[in-house]
């Protein structure tokens, strides 16, 4: 029984080189055409994962950036720079008797 087998392998298998080489051919061309999508699927999807992920970061950095501004903006008022230097510097503007002025020659 094996041996009947083993013999139709091989009928089908010199039946596919010789006559039907056209046919495997384009099987062949499908299989390939096939992977090629799956591959093509596989890196497009990879990609639009990265894209998102960076627009998200982006975002964040965004967000991240204009509080920064805000902070900057509030630290360098000028209210607020002069009541740091009279409470904690302990500042305080000169009389006028003891400011010196220079002018360059």
């Amino acid at each position: 029984m094996s041996q009947a087998k083993g013999n139709l392998a091989k009928i089908i298998a010199l039946d596919l080189l010789t006559v039907g080489r056209v046919p495997l051919l384009l099987l062949m061309l499908i299989f390939a055409s096939a992977m090629a999508v799956v591959f093509t699927t596989h890196h497009t999807r990879q990609a639009v994962t990265e894209k998102d992920s960076a627009l998200g970061e982006r975002e964040r950095l965004d967000n991240e950036w204009r509080n920064l501004i805000l902070e900057e903006t509030a630290l360098a008022e000028h209210s607020r720079v002069q009541d740091v230097a009279i409470k904690e510097l302990e500042m305080k503007r000169p009389d006028s008797d003891k400011e010196v002025i220079i002018t360059l020659p």
